[in-house]
């Protein structure tokens, strides 16, 4: 089972890739990640400030904010969809072609969502198709993200694993930067009204550019040689995800409680927290975006930093180090969070966003490492999407419920929870050879 991750996947394939190749294979897997959290920012920021007044009928703006929240989620109950359908094919006719598929269905979505008449307009038609092309854009980014780390330490060279894996986990402080900064960029340069009839839709057709970058660069790579001396010796598996749920389910739970904690502090502390300051702090939504965008930068330094002490002293210790240091951040929410002020409000972001960085950073290498090639694909996708919905899906709706039950600090207990359910998966590992 978990022992599964004592091999060294990319040092194993024995066929090494030029400086220029393994350049092109980087930016591959860091494009399709960028693209994911600049779709899925440009939605929760959207969620946060206009979609309950654009798709729902209105009516109290706090169930309208709900009514937006929960459509965030729908996209995350699809990407588990996503990951066994991309990761099927991913482990049965290659990686390259399906990650090149899986961004044309990301992409599609993420564009429609940006031509799509208001609930004034079309009524309860509106909504509906939200929430279709928010699951279809669920479905291409569930299998998004495990291509693309396996994309990248497929080929790492050995002993770099954790920093290859590390490229993936930098596309979401990057598309995280490009998507507060063009909703920054609108709201400055826009009027409310203008921004709240058509701006907000700008970021979302702008998504096509970036994803015809991406299919460019995945288009001109290669398969990865471990995949292709899996195929040499034979090693296709029927029905993968069947193999992962009846000899691998306990990597697949280890890994995807593993991953809870990243979502939600993330997504706590974007999404949960732009709503929170705009709306009961009064903080305009231009500054509290300002913030935002200084806050990633300190998860963009934490990333890397974490991918080489990954290497260095194994990913285990580093996400159980990581995990211990967000459960004590959620005591720290209310406080930050709570007092109104710009710079506390900052500091916590800063922290949370840092230690976001610090726990997703080695999971690029330690969820491939779980389970063999010839499954790879369909239990690193399935744990990471599955992660997804527990810490994710509903971070944001269940935030807004806890903060209206009991204020920030039982909002500060959600992320407590998560760290430590994370902390107890990475422990329970009894193998992470292979990072």
């Amino acid at each position: 089972m978990a022992g599964n991750a004592g091999a060294s996947p990319a040092s194993t394939s024995g066929v090494p890739q030029t400086r220029g190749g393994l350049g092109r294979i980087v930016l591959a897997s860091l494009i399709g990640t960028t693209i994911e959290f600049y779709d899925f920012y440009i939605y929760g920021t959207a969620a946060a400030l206009v979609i309950g007044k654009t798709f729902f009928p209105a009516s109290d703006p706090g169930v309208q904010t709900l009514n937006a929240f929960l459509t965030f989620g729908i996209a995350f109950i699809a990407r588990p969809i996503g990951s066994i359908l991309f990761g099927h094919f991913g482990d049965r006719i290659g990686r390259k072609s399906t990650l090149v598929a899986s961004m044309l269905v990301m992409g599609l979505s993420t564009t429609l969502i940006g031509a799509l008449p208001t609930y004034e307009a079309a009524g309860v038609l509106a909504p509906i198709l939200l929430c279709l092309l928010r699951f279809g854009q669920g479905i291409g980014l569930g299998g998004e993200w495990g291509g693309a780390a396996l994309l990248a330490t497929e080929n790492a060279p050995k002993g770099k694993r954790s920093w290859f894996g590390m490229f993936p986990q930098l596309g979401p402080p990057i598309g995280f930067f490009l998507a507060n900064g063009l909703f920054l960029l609108l709201l400055l340069s826009l009027s409310e009204d203008a921004f709240k009839a058509w701006g907000w839709r700008i970021p979302f057709l702008l998504s096509a550019v970036l994803v015809a970058i991406g299919l460019y660069l995945r288009i001109s790579i290669s398969e990865t040689p471990e995949f292709k001396a899996a195929m040499a010796r034979n090693e296709r598996v029927e029905v993968p995800l069947l193999e992962v749920l009846r000899e691998h389910w306990l990597p697949l739970i280890q890994g995807s409680f593993s991953i809870v904690v990243c979502y939600a502090l993330f997504y706590i502390s974007t999404v949960f927290a732009l709503g929170y300051g705009v709306a009961t702090l009064h903080i305009p939504s231009t500054d509290f975006l300002g913030l935002l965008c200084i806050a990633v930068v300190f998860m963009a330094i934490a990333t890397p930093i974490s991918a080489f002490l990954s290497d260095r002293f194994g990913a285990r210790p580093v996400l159980l180090v990581a995990s211990a240091l967000a459960a004590l951040s959620g005591f720290a929410l209310p406080v930050l969070l709570g007092s109104g002020s710009i710079f506390d409000t900052l500091v916590y972001l800063s922290v949370s966003l840092g230690l976001m960085g610090f726990t997703f950073a080695p999971l690029g290498a330690l969820l491939p490492a779980l389970f063999p090639t010839r499954v790879r694909y369909t239990g690193a996708s399935s744990a990471y999407n599955l992660g997804g919905i527990l810490g994710a899906s509903l971070a944001p709706y269940l935030a807004k419920r806890l903060q209206d039950f009991g204020g920030l600090s039982y909002v500060g207990y959600y992320i407590t929870a998560a760290a430590v359910l994370s902390f107890l998966a990475v422990l329970s590992m009894r193998r992470t050879d292979g990072v």
